[in-house]
């Protein structure tokens, strides 16, 4: 069975990104998967750059490459900032694709599979940065279910305990947690 690294590309306490990542692992553990939930916030990654990467590797970025290679899939709950992905996104995204000393090149990416989702109180939830995510997760050799979703007035649709209250949401995230499963499973098959 699938072994997913779960994580949401914002760090805000009440992120609405957050609480769907949240829905979308309950769905993936009740579907069978091992999923382990990062919380971004835990990791010191400095903004990147090659000078400091020349100074040496931040131990933080070694141990969060290493749990991202550790996994078959990743789960992104993903915020938009200005119609594309957040600087803390871009940041890991980028920190994770390094090669460092003698790993496998993309080592944190080869032979993954990923489905995006995202969650934001304005109109688009979040569909404007999708695609982007989509296209740099592409270029790193990740496969990419291809149906995402997109919770729009995210404000409205989750209850006090954080659950989707909108069924039509809740089963179109499911279906993308399902589609995950099943691609990585079979990925791993071949």
């Amino acid at each position: 069975m699938a072994k997913i690294l779960a994580f949401a590309g914002s760090t805000r306490r009440e992120s609405f990104n957050g609480k769907l990542l949240r829905v979308a692992v309950e769905m993936a553990r009740d579907a069978g998967a091992e999923v382990t939930v990062l919380d971004l916030a835990d990791f010191d990654l400095p903004l990147f750059n090659q000078d400091l990467e020349a100074a040496g590797v931040p131990k933080d970025v070694t141990r969060l490459k290493q749990i991202a290679a550790d996994h078959d899939a990743f789960l992104i709950a993903s915020p938009e900032y200005n119609a594309s992905v957040t600087p803390l996104m871009k940041n890991v995204i980028d920190w994770m694709s390094r090669k460092h000393g003698d790993e496998p090149p993309r080592m944190a990416y080869s032979g993954k599979v990923a489905a995006i989702v995202s969650a934001s109180p304005g109109a688009w939830g979040g569909s404007r940065a999708q695609p982007h995510l989509q296209f740099i997760l592409q270029v790193l050799g990740v496969t990419v279910v291809p149906q995402t979703v997109a919770v729009k007035q995210a404000g409205s649709v989750f209850d006090d305990d954080g659950q989707l209250t909108d069924e039509g949401t809740r089963e179109r995230l499911n279906s993308v947690v399902k589609q995950l499963i099943q691609m990585t499973d079979a990925l791993s098959q071949s």
